[in-house]
């Protein structure tokens, strides 16, 4: 009886131990990361044009390099919530029909993102893949600068609520909860931007936003 007592306590610890390997990693991530951001910005639509823009006008938002700070959640050692908090500025640009000109100056966006992901086990590897929801809060934006000789007073972006797919890794570097990551994020998301003359509408178009945004950095486990 008594061995047969030792020996159940010995499967139960075999069976503890790697539970307790994985609460010892911890339940949030704090994560400090460079980002690039690379935005599309082309006009996907022309609601209202009383200026009369050339024909074949197209528009690109121009890249920015930030730093992003992202929160994550354990709600088991396989699935995790994260968040992160960055603000991205961009220009809009023409490349055709009014090729080189300043369209939309110092746009500031966050983009709010919540999403869920999966870790794939792999030692100290541990790969993931995710999807979730964003909502881009345009917080400032500022006309061209050539769109104030036209007589353009005040520009704005919509905010709008998309949707985001998600997929890198997580590299633990020792037993402390410190690591090394790599992100990448594909979002799918438009706005309307408007050019006013006063408080006349002149330009209405419709964008497709949809950036990459590549993040790597470090990780914090606790």
């Amino acid at each position: 009886m008594k061995n047969l007592l030792v020996a159940s306590l010995g499967g139960l610890a075999m069976l503890a131990a790697p539970a307790q390997a994985q609460d010892d990693e911890g339940k949030l991530q704090i994560k400090v990361l460079g980002t690039y951001v690379a935005p599309d910005g082309k006009i996907t639509e022309f609601t209202t044009d009383n200026v009369g823009l050339p024909a074949g006008t197209q528009t690109e938002a121009n890249d920015n390099v930030v730093p992003t700070l992202a929160i994550e959640y354990f709600v088991s050692p396989n699935f995790s919530i994260e968040t992160i908090c960055c603000l991205t500025q961009h220009d809009v640009d023409a490349v055709s029909g009014l090729t080189g000109a300043e369209l939309v100056s110092d746009g500031k966006v966050i983009p709010a993102t919540f999403t869920a992901k999966y870790h794939f086990d792999a030692g100290a590897v541990k790969p993931y893949i995710g999807a979730g929801a964003t909502y881009f809060w345009w917080v400032d934006v500022e006309p061209g600068a050539d769109t104030i000789p036209l007589g353009v007073t005040r520009t704005t972006l919509s905010d709008e609520f998309g949707f985001v797919l998600q997929a890198g890794t997580d590299i633990s570097l020792g037993e402390n909860g410190f690591g090394l990551t790599l992100d990448a994020k594909r979002y799918f998301v438009d706005t309307t931007a408007r050019w006013y003359a006063g408080e006349t509408l002149a330009i209405e178009t419709e964008h497709k936003l949809d950036p990459w945004v590549i993040s790597a950095g470090v990780a914090f486990r606790f």
